[in-house]
């Protein structure tokens, strides 16, 4: 599987809904594709506890290397993506919420002075949770009872994870409030990056030049370059090729040839998709359609 987003890499799944916008979910690094989630973001806070194995976890420019024990707070908008380490595989509780379950509606004085504090400031993207640290162990412990509570719902089982959501929030909040005031900024390059994916998602299926990509956000290619593999991890180049082949895999598993997936996703020859789809996937596409139809 792999998470499905819309043009600007927004998250298209339902994390709860207008009456309860929770979601807990137990999930494994395996089960996606590649042994990774691709870059997404979506408004909805992310609060993860990580059961067993190691991940290697990107959010914005930060990596993290994550195992059994740890956490993490994942901000609303930031953009975040997980790979599997050493073929080895992870498993860990998500706990997804809307902002607003915190604080009820809008413009109220929960929202602008306790959360919007939080959820607007890009330089507060993320945090490693320690079970060392025991203010983030006390966050652990209640994403863990979260977890229990959403196997075996009670009674006033939306009524306990308000509480204990709205907890965590306020061990965030304090945290956050004791910074120094010169973290209390917010940075831009989050905009850039954003559209800078938005238009390679837009466009992965025709020719791009470096070009194109740095006269769409008004910078130098150089400067292009450089600022993309900072957040990215990777080349501009790398990562077009890297989008085609996951939207490809839709396409030959629906039954289209081999020769047509390669054109309809902007490869200029089926033996230049072969070589790049092995290069990703380890396998051949026909060899890749075969299994997971047989699966």
């Amino acid at each position: 599987m792999q998470i499905h987003t819309e043009k600007n890499r927004k998250e298209i799944k339902q994390h709860g809904n207008f009456e309860f916008p929770v979601h807990v979910s137990q999930e494994s690094i395996r089960s996606y594709e590649q042994g990774s989630f691709l870059w997404h973001w979506h408004r909805e806070i992310e609060l993860t506890w990580f059961q067993s194995g190691q991940i290697e976890y990107y959010v914005n420019d930060k990596k993290y290397m994550l195992k059994e024990g740890e956490g993490l707070f994942c901000n609303s908008n930031a953009l975040h993506s997980g790979y599997m380490v050493d073929h080895q595989d992870c498993h860990y509780i998500s706990v997804t919420f809307s902002p607003r379950f915190i604080y009820g509606y809008e413009n109220s004085l929960l929202q602008t002075k306790f959360v919007d504090f939080i959820t607007s400031n890009e330089s507060w993207h993320s945090l490693k949770l320690s079970p060392d640290t025991g203010w983030q162990q006390d966050i652990i412990r209640d994403i863990q009872r979260i977890y229990e509570l959403s196997l075996e719902p009670s009674a006033d089982y939306e009524l306990e994870l308000h509480i204990l959501l709205a907890g965590i929030w306020q061990r965030l909040y304090r945290y956050y409030a004791s910074l120094p005031e010169t973290e209390h900024h917010s940075q831009k390059h989050l905009k850039r990056l954003r559209e800078i994916l938005t238009y390679l998602q837009e466009h992965c299926r025709q020719e791009i030049s470096l070009d194109d990509v740095a006269a769409h956000v008004n910078i130098c290619k150089s400067e292009c370059c450089r600022f993309f593999k900072k957040y990215m991890k990777m080349t501009i180049f790398d990562y077009i090729l890297f989008l085609r082949i996951q939207n490809s895999l839709p396409l030959l598993l629906q039954g289209e040839s081999v020769t047509k997936t390669a054109g309809m996703v902007g490869f200029s020859t089926p033996a230049y998709y072969g070589q790049i789809f092995k290069r990703y996937m380890g396998c051949s596409p026909g060899q890749y359609r075969k299994s997971h139809l047989n699966s």
